[in-house]
């Protein structure tokens, strides 16, 4: 990995450095809890000055994270309030939302050398997009970065989680790492933002299959969830994405905790649309917003424009929609069998090695 430095993303003291939160939910005040405890001067910003109001007064977000007390330390205000004096801005809007919000970070006062974190795991409409390839092209790659891996957002603030900040500067991913570790949270390095933002997309639509497969079969669960992830990694590596993001933390590593987390909203929105709850009512019942329900159809898309096969990912698209119904869904995902592996043949060895390997053998095996 090439070094990158960048002096306004030089390590200093906890407390000389300013963050804001963009974002009131679950995730985004979780991780604003933890960037106070890492010292660092925080904002969180709601999205209304209603909201901020009522954050402020019950120093406690009822809504989105009900028992988790807001450090006094924590500043509370709305998004009218600007960035104009902010180090470290994380988006915890959801993806469906967020490229309004990266084309009004400028307007709100984003300084000329402040870092961007996204914090979505889902992609933008209305082509699929990555989160980090908008804020890229509008703030260049080493401004950048995007944090993965398994961390609900109430455990992640009582006993840690497993984070994973990537960018493409060396120096803001260690940075970041670095907060996140004094706040008391593990948290991997990366140089692949766009393999762990699609190893995060793999792991929602996945849980959401699963989700949906569940009541037919365990077996058939982990198929649908084995074939959604296969599928987005083909995509993924024909964006130049590696293995290691979709084995490690940010892919596997978050699959296995939203799989066996009893609030995931992404396995218990596919718990309902196997009910046959349609799944612009899903939110509703769930109370909060359902990235997959969005982002698997931007995937499908996106992974058919790009000459990927993808059929399971394409059903569980149709499944969201009300066109393939449940055990339409089911049998695709029993039938369906991967593309063949891609066969590596081993080259024949050179005349020099051939020629080493025949004298070196032992004379006692000599015919």
């Amino acid at each position: 990995m090439a070094d990158r430095t960048l002096p306004s993303f030089s390590l200093s003291l906890p407390g000389t450095r300013r963050a804001v939160v963009v974002g009131a939910g679950s995730f985004g005040t979780a991780v604003a809890v933890l960037l106070v405890r890492a010292g660092l001067r925080t904002t969180l910003q709601a999205r209304t000055a209603e909201q901020a109001d009522r954050l402020r007064a019950d120093r406690e977000n009822r809504v989105y994270l009900a028992g988790v007390e807001l450090p006094r330390e924590l500043r509370v205000e709305s998004v009218e309030s600007g960035l104009a004096r902010a180090d470290l801005v994380f988006l915890g809007v959801p993806s469906r939302g967020l490229d309004a919000v990266i084309r009004g970070l400028t307007g709100a006062g984003l300084p000329p050398r402040a870092a961007v974190v996204s914090l979505a795991k889902g992609l933008v409409p209305p082509d699929g997009t990555a989160p980090t390839i908008l804020l890229r092209d509008g703030f260049g790659a080493d401004r950048v970065a995007v944090i993965g891996g398994p961390a609900h957002a109430r455990e992640m603030v009582a006993d840690g989680a497993g984070l994973v900040a990537a960018s493409a500067s060396q120096e803001l991913a260690a940075t970041l790492a670095g907060v996140f570790t004094r706040a008391g949270v593990v948290c991997e390095v990366s140089n692949d933002p766009i393999g762990v933002e699609l190893a995060g997309a793999a792991k929602n639509a996945a849980a959401l299959a699963a989700g949906a497969t569940e009541g037919q079969g365990l077996n058939a669960a982990g198929a649908a969830a084995g074939h959604i992830f296969a599928e987005i990694w083909r995509y993924a590596e024909a964006q130049g994405a590696r293995p290691e993001s979709f084995i490690g933390l940010a892919g596997t590593g978050d699959l296995v905790a939203t799989a066996l987390a009893p609030q995931s909203r992404n396995r218990r929105a596919g718990e309902l649309l196997a009910e046959g709850v349609a799944s612009h009512e899903i939110p509703q019942r769930i109370g909060q917003a359902v990235e997959s329900l969005d982002m698997v159809p931007l995937l499908a898309r996106a992974l058919g424009a790009n000459g990927v096969e993808a059929p399971v990912t394409g059903g569980l698209s149709r499944l969201i929609a009300g066109e393939l119904p449940l055990d339409a869904w089911v049998a695709l995902v029993r039938t369906t069998v991967p593309p063949p592996a891609r066969w590596i043949r081993r080259p024949r060895p050179g005349f020099w090695a051939r020629m080493r390997a025949r004298f070196s053998r032992d004379p006692r095996q000599a015919s």
